[in-house]
């Protein structure tokens, strides 16, 4: 009992200190980019950056569930593009009213999402990695087919309202970041669901064994994958008033890279939806300083490119030190 409580706290302090260091590395970054750009610790450049940071915090979380199962969903950008251009469709071309198309919009990324799921539990593909890539390229196909690659602007003010009102200074969408954040900690450590979550990452064939219903929890993580894809899109679509179909490309890189610079395992079972926040927060702060330094978009796809392969490489040993104990 004794050694079981030891190493109970061992963790833990482990899985504190990488928070604190990954903090740390925020704040370190922050510094060095407030000493080579005076225009950084500007209000209007970091109220950008969180506005920025919005899109890809949501999509971070379907990411993060993905990952805590030992999993990925690829297809994350793709259902955002397919998503919203359902949703120009019916609120511009349609006319339906905006409310409804939004709620339309989030339904469909959910259902999207779902299949991604239905793919690993019914058809029982391998891996979430040929599910998600066959569903990026054929989302991202019939969103560039249904409006012949051309994109949909013009949306009501109700549509763009997450997007680009502010309260104040603040986006409102770093309060819809806020609350999501809070709802899925709270999920994650206060729900039997969110623990069996934990759990299939950890091990399916023991949560299997204890009556976890793994099918289940795999198709509803990548339905909230779906569903937060969907709504990251109608942020987008705020910012910029338009839906096209390329939009996301590439953004589940962005969000892969925030989810394990934040720590969590592409082993599965290991991660904490706070720390992932940081992560967001890093990558979007090293794009906007690499922007204020003038470095060429080529150099911040390397750079971003880099930081994943690092990233990995740390939960790699990580996970060697672990099972070297």
């Amino acid at each position: 009992m004794a050694e079981e409580k030891k190493g109970n706290f061992q963790a833990r302090l482990k899985t504190n200190l990488y928070s604190l260091g990954i903090l740390l590395s925020l704040a370190l970054l922050c510094v060095i980019l407030t000493i080579l750009s005076p225009r950084f610790l500007t209000l209007d450049n970091l109220m950008n950056v969180a506005s920025q940071a919005s899109v890809n915090a949501i999509v971070s979380i379907g990411l993060f569930l993905a990952i805590l199962t030992a999993g990925i969903d690829l297809s994350v950008g793709s259902i955002l593009a397919l998503s919203t251009m359902g949703m120009g469709i019916l609120a511009v071309k349609l006319g339906i009213p905006p409310v409804a198309a939004v709620i339309l919009c989030l339904v469909f990324g959910s259902v999207l999402g779902l299949l991604n799921g239905l793919m690993l539990t019914k058809l029982h593909l391998p891996h979430p990695f040929i599910s998600t890539m066959g569903m990026k390229q054929m989302a991202r196909g019939i969103a560039l087919a249904i409006t012949a690659a051309q994109p949909i602007s013009g949306f009501h003010g109700s549509v763009n309202f997450l997007g680009s009102h502010r309260l104040g200074p603040v986006p409102v969408s770093l309060f819809l970041v806020a609350v999501l954040y809070i709802a899925m900690y709270l999920f994650l450590t206060r729900t039997a669901t969110g623990r069996y979550i934990y759990a299939v990452g950890g091990n399916k064939e023991a949560s299997r064994l204890s009556g976890i219903n793994v099918d289940r929890i795999l198709n509803l993580v990548y339905t909230i994958s779906g569903f937060m894809a969907a709504l990251a899109g109608v942020v987008l679509v705020g910012r910029v008033d338009s839906a096209y179909p390329l939009a996301g490309t590439d953004y589940e890189s962005d969000a892969i890279a925030a989810v394990i610079i934040g720590g969590a395992s592409f082993f599965g079972g290991i991660g904490k939806i706070g720390n992932t926040i940081v992560g967001v927060l890093i990558i979007a702060v090293l794009r906007n300083g690499l922007n204020l330094l003038n470095v060429n978009s080529a150099l911040q796809t390397f750079t971003i490119g880099a930081v994943i392969i690092l990233a990995v490489f740390v939960d790699v040993l990580r996970q060697r030190v672990m099972k070297s104990k």
